[in-house]
């Protein structure tokens, strides 16, 4: 999260707060034993085997 810069003359409206988010394969380069696992049916639903994995994707942008 941070704070861009807000110029007087930005032709925008504009954004207060940027945020973003990096993606845990960068921090696990490789799959380690022993890391906890989503049953099945719920890894199918999320999209991966392993919660340190999953990354929600919300889809609507907050009004701020």
């Amino acid at each position: 999260m941070w704070y861009p810069f807000i110029g007087p003359y930005d032709p925008c409206p504009p954004i207060y707060v940027k945020t973003y988010s990096t993606p845990p394969q960068l921090f696990i380069p490789f799959q380690p034993t022993g890391l906890p696992q989503f049953p099945p049916y719920e890894a199918l639903q999320k999209g991966t085997l392993w919660p340190a994995l999953f990354s929600p994707y919300d889809g609507r942008r907050s009004a701020e």
